[in-house]
């Protein structure tokens, strides 16, 4: 497996709070990574947020719990990687995973189009109440 040169992460309620604390996660992991290209910082840093607004807008809980958000970023040679979590979470409905982008009037529905459109790869898994998806961007 790859080294990894530097990785933050966060773990809290899904709330805007969550967005802006991820925000600065992803502003501490530039610090420590400042090799990394200004144009990959921007476009990763946007995909990860998009992603993480995606579930505190859009996160249903399975239960009584609430959701939480888990975001885990990472920088390795040549690679950003980042795994955006929802604990406690409904699996997305078919239609939220669609990546093509909405009818120029939509006012939603751009969220994973304009991820994969900013990443190398997006995948997505299911466990245990628990959605992740998986942002990678090659540098």
């Amino acid at each position: 497996m790859t080294d990894v040169i530097a990785r933050r992460g966060y773990r809290g309620e899904s709330n805007e709070e969550a967005i802006e604390a991820i925000h600065n996660e992803l502003d501490g992991l530039w610090e420590d990574a400042s090799f990394v290209p200004d144009l990959d910082r921007m476009t990763f840093a946007t995909a990860v947020i998009e992603a993480a607004a995606n579930i505190v807008q859009h996160a249903l809980p399975v239960a009584e719990k609430p959701v939480e958000i888990d975001v885990d970023i990472c920088v390795r040679p040549n690679r950003l990687v980042a795994r955006v979590s929802a604990f406690n979470a409904r699996e997305p409905f078919a239609e939220e995973m669609q990546a093509s982008m909405p009818d120029a009037d939509a006012e939603s529905g751009r969220g994973l189009a304009l991820i994969e459109a900013l990443v190398t790869t997006v995948t997505f898994e299911r466990e245990d109440g628990t959605n992740t998806w998986i942002l990678t961007r090659n540098t």
